[in-house]
């Protein structure tokens, strides 16, 4: 039985702590939150989970947290009001660049997207033509 939360199959095999995470929006911690309210253990795994326990927790989900489509909506409006404002952390977002006063001279690659560029003396080898 395959169970969905908020549109994502959450995975069988997973302990259910870890298989919240998989939503977007639901981290470790408020997964265990999560789980608590609902009295659900986190260590069975989903497979194990009862019926009306998938139920209290998907209602928990749906009814306290903002996740999934409506999370990623609000995150990306955010971004384009501070690009609409003219904010400096908006221009750096359009320039795909780091937003929080991370150096850029170096150890910037996961936003540039792991650009490696290595340095080439400009020296001819000897066999080649010129």
């Amino acid at each position: 039985m395959a169970v969905r939360i908020a549109g994502i199959v959450i995975p069988n095999e997973k302990r259910v702590e870890i298989a919240l995470t998989y939503v977007y929006g639901i981290g470790l911690a408020t997964a265990n939150k999560i789980l608590a309210q609902a009295k659900v253990d986190g260590n069975i795994r989903v497979k194990d989970l009862k019926e009306d326990q998938v139920n209290a927790l998907r209602t928990i989900i749906e009814k306290q947290n903002r996740v999934e489509g409506d999370l990623r909506r609000d995150v990306s409006a955010n971004i384009k009001r501070l690009k609409d404002i003219g904010a400096y952390r908006g221009s750096r977002h359009a320039k795909k660049l780091p937003v929080r006063g991370q150096r850029t001279k170096t150890n910037n690659r996961t936003v540039r997207g792991n650009v490696r560029r290595t340095a080439v003396s400009g020296k001819k080898l000897t066999g080649q033509k010129t």
